[in-house]
Formats: structure tokens, C-alpha cells, sequence
């Protein structure tokens, strides 16, 4: 299995737009380069933090492309975009994204059954998918949240082990118990999971867990980085610095993406805050105070963490 899937953090990176709602390309080059500087260990490109089912395929397939391009091997590059309902479209958008020079292709796995059908429909419907992706390439799994989150389970994890073709799992359970199970189902594979939760994060570490890729490492990703890299050698500090991270975690049900791209823009990265999931004049002024003195903590916790 391909070892650029690395262990540590992938941020699930959100779309610049301009002021009249196109994609970006400026202001994406120098959100790269501000995950890069953050000590990040790859990019998860075209997901829903990225606005994925507000773009077109062909906005989906460059950023891809731009991304790869851009991060110019430092940090591997993974994504999804595969949004449509039909079988047929779907493979169409995931060999279209597979051609963008990505490290991994990322399938969503509410895509692949309904929330009435089985996991048996699932992996019948997956084992027909992987017969006309590039066998070369390999796959991740996303458990993302809309338009129902699909949970899979250790025993789908451990077929997925046995195809050879899975390297990446961005788990949303929020669940020590399922991950704990998942980590054993994928043990000594080439399979890693990365948590999307930050609560659970420390103690999925201890389980087993190869790494973070959540929302948060679009405001904070080098307090990520920290608690990946020293959470064995330095267990003390990495204890205290959790429940703060949690805490802090809550701006996700602020006005996401939204309040990310204000961030951001407090960081010198993007001109612009405009969404398409959301509206940016949403953005109120108590909102905006929010993320200013989440800026000002995230800061502090950096210097002290350093």
C-alpha cells in the first residue's frame, strides 16, 4: 500500500471564492501554502468542508488538480467529489478525480447505499466500483455527514483490508467504543484511520488511531500537530491541552464554513468570506468576535506549546 497516506493531521480544506462567488485560485495557492507552514501532514481536498455538492465537476476536478499541483509533493494529496445519486455518474466523477494526480481517492459512503439498504447492498454495490476504478490508485473511505451519515462497520473495514485497495478512513462515529473496534479490524494493514472528532481524539490515539482530519484544522491545525506529535512524550501537557481543544471545537456549529474563511482571513490568507452552503452575511458581529478571540487563544496555546 501506497506510505504517502500518512499518520498526523489532514485538514479537510474549505474553497475560496471571490467576492462574486467563483472559485479562487489565488487565494487557494496561499491557503496551501498556510496548511504547509502549519506543519500539516496531507491535504484532503474536495469534501464537504470544501463545498463539494456546490460545485461542478469540473470546479471539483481542478481544484483537485490545482492542489496537487501546488502542494508539488511536499504533502500528499487525497480527495472525493462524488456527489450524484446514480451509479453510473458516480464512476464517471470519482475516474474523472482519479486522473487529477491525487495520492488517494476518497469514497463517501452514503453515496454507494441509501439509508434503507444494507451493508451487504453496500459492499456488492463497492465490489462493482472497484472493478472499473484504476487499481493503482489507492481508496479511502468518508463518512460525511450529509445528506445521512453512514456509519461502516469493522466487519466492512476488514473486507476493505483484504482487497488490498484502502488506505484512508476519515471516521465521524464519534464513538471511543466503534473506534476501538475499528482499530483492530485494520491493525498491521495499510489501512489508517484518521478521527474527525476532537473529544475522542487523545483517546483514540491510544487505540490506535493513525492521525486527525477534521474542521478544526482550518482554524488551528498546529495545536493538532503538537498533540499528534508529542501526545507519547509529553502525556501531561497534551492532557491539559484537550479539554481546550474540545472546547473550542464548538465554533463548528457557529456558521461552518463560514466562520473558518473569517479565520482565515484574520490569518492574511483569503480576501474574501463568501460561501455557497452558507450565506456570508450571516457572519454577525458577535460571530465574528468569536473566531477574533478564538484567534487570540489559538495563538496563546501555540507559544506555549512550542
Amino acid at each position: 500500500m501506497d506510505n504517502t497516506i500518512r499518520s498526523g493531521v489532514w485538514p479537510t480544506m474549505i474553497t475560496p471564492y471571490t467576492a462574486g462567488g467563483e472559485v479562487d485560485y489565488d487565494a487557494l495557492a496561499r491557503l496551501i501554502e498556510w496548511y504547509a507552514a502549519k506543519g500539516v501532514d496531507g491535504l484532503f481536498a474536495v469534501c464537504q468542508s470544501s463545498e463539494m455538492f456546490y460545485l461542478s465537476l469540473e470546479e471539483r476536478v481542478k481544484v483537485a488538480e490545482y492542489t496537487v499541483r501546488r502542494a508539488g509533493g511536499r504533502l500528499p494529496v487525497i480527495a472525493s467529489g462524488h456527489i450524484s445519486d446514480g451509479f453510473d455518474e458516480q464512476v464517471e466523477e470519482l475516474n474523472a478525480m482519479a486522473g487529477t494526480g491525487i495520492d488517494a481517492l476518497v469514497l463517501i459512503t452514503n453515496r454507494l447505499a441509501g439509508p434503507e439498504e444494507s451493508d451487504e447492498t453496500l459492499k456488492s454495490r463497492l465490489a462493482q466500483l472497484l472493478e472499473r476504478l484504476p487499481k493503482e490508485l489507492p481508496l479511502g473511505f468518508y463518512e460525511c455527514p450529509y445528506p445521512y451519515k453512514r456509519l461502516v462497520t469493522p466487519e466492512l473495514l476488514r473486507w476493505c483490508v483484504e482487497t488490498g485497495r484502502f488506505a484512508f478512513l476519515k471516521d465521524t462515529c464519534c464513538d471511543l467504543d466503534l473506534l476501538g473496534s475499528r482499530a483492530e479490524a485494520v491493525r498491521d494493514s495499510g489501512l489508517k484511520i484518521y478521527n474527525a472528532n476532537t473529544a475522542t481524539l487523545l483517546e483514540s490515539l491510544k487505540l490506535g488511531i493513525s492521525g486527525y482530519s477534521g474542521v478544526m484544522a482550518n482554524f488551528h491545525p498546529e495545536l493538532y500537530v503538537w498533540l499528534l506529535r508529542h501526545w507519547k512524550d509529553r502525556p501531561e501537557e497534551a492532557q491539559r491541552l484537550m479539554p481546550i481543544l474540545t472546547a473550542a471545537s464548538w465554533v463548528e456549529k457557529q456558521l461552518y464554513p463560514i466562520n473558518a474563511k473569517y479565520y482565515l482571513s484574520l490569518e492574511g490568507v483569503l480576501d474574501s468570506i463568501v460561501g455557497r452552503s452558507k450565506d456570508a452575511e450571516e457572519m454577525n458581529a458577535t460571530f465574528r468576535l468569536e473566531i477574533e478571540q478564538l484567534r487570540e487563544l489559538s495563538i496563546r496555546l501555540a507559544g506555549e506549546q512550542s
